[in-house]
């Protein structure tokens, strides 16, 4: 196995792909890949990825979501401008019965009459898996929604996990260290963390990529935080170096060895969603839409 198809295999693009939070990632990088990166690579990596593109599109039925749409589209461009005619035949056909059948779903996924709500405790579960992006999404969906996302304690985890090691912030570390001797319920730990997010400006809350000191590996990143299960149970935020889909096409290519350096705020402009268009703070928590 040749060095580039072993880096290729740890990158895990075919298992993000069943993660309707890292589709649209994968989307992208695998885009990436074809564009920078298809024509340099040899022939038996060539049809993994050709493989995963296939399945990619395969799976936008699944989706459902705007994200993950575009981010088909522009995997299908990319298998245009790049793979022979053969291959972006059947990647072309692959797309547009990918459409027809997502299309239905969502049609009929609108007609449904009957609305399950989960259990409160269990949303808050759920969404303590989420990014500080994701959460402020959910709390936009329902009434329900917005009081699972809303929860102090998520907020408070976010807090401690984002800002702890921000050694710069004296007002972080005091919030942190008084919260000790005193109720946390007394503490708006969601306008606390809107308070510090607004403060330090950090891009590293949106990106999915990053390259791991402890697994010594590009990981994929489950609620700000190293997601190969390799690290125990609460790795430390700061053992996480933010990584752009650039440079995951370049640590395919030559196994760059800048992996474990800080980026620095052009590299990092990158780790953005691109599809995600408003701000973080662009609306207030406590606004939803009708489920």
């Amino acid at each position: 196995m040749s060095d580039q198809v072993e880096r290729y295999q740890i990158l895990g693009h075919k298992e993000a792909l069943t993660r309707t939070h890292h589709y649209h990632v994968a989307c992208k990088e695998l885009s990436l890949i074809l564009r920078e990166a298809y024509n340099k690579l040899p022939k038996n990596l060539q049809s993994l990825i050709f493989q995963d593109t296939l399945s990619a599109l395969k799976l936008l039925p699944q989706m459902w979501t705007d994200n993950a749409v575009s981010a088909a589209h522009l995997l299908v461009q990319s298998a245009e401008a790049t793979l022979p005619k053969q291959k972006k035949n059947v990647a072309t056909k692959e797309f547009k019965i990918a459409m027809v059948a997502s299309k239905r779903r969502g049609k009929a996924h609108r007609m449904q009459e009957c609305h399950i709500e989960l259990p409160q405790d269990v949303l808050v579960d759920i969404f303590s898996l989420l990014d500080t992006r994701s959460l402020v999404s959910a709390s936009l969906v329902s009434r329900s929604w917005n009081a699972a996302a809303c929860n102090n304690h998520l907020w408070e985890s976010l807090y401690a996990t984002i800002f702890a090691s921000d050694h710069n912030s004296s007002k972080a570390k005091n919030l942190l260290d008084g919260r000790r001797g005193e109720d946390n319920n007394s503490v708006d730990w969601r306008e606390a963390f809107k308070r510090a997010h607004i403060d330090n400006s950090s891009k590293r809350l949106t990106t999915s990529r990053g390259y791991c000191l402890y697994c010594d590996m590009i990981v994929w990143l489950d609620g700000l935080k190293c997601g190969s299960g390799k690290c125990g149970p609460q790795p430390k935020m700061q053992s996480v170096v933010p990584k752009s889909s650039e440079q995951v096409v370049e640590y395919l290519l030559d196994g760059s060895s800048s992996m474990i350096s800080s980026d620095s705020d052009s590299d990092l402009d990158d780790c953005f969603d691109e599809w995600y268009i408003p701000k973080l703070w662009a609306h207030p928590l406590n606004q939803y839409r009708p489920g």
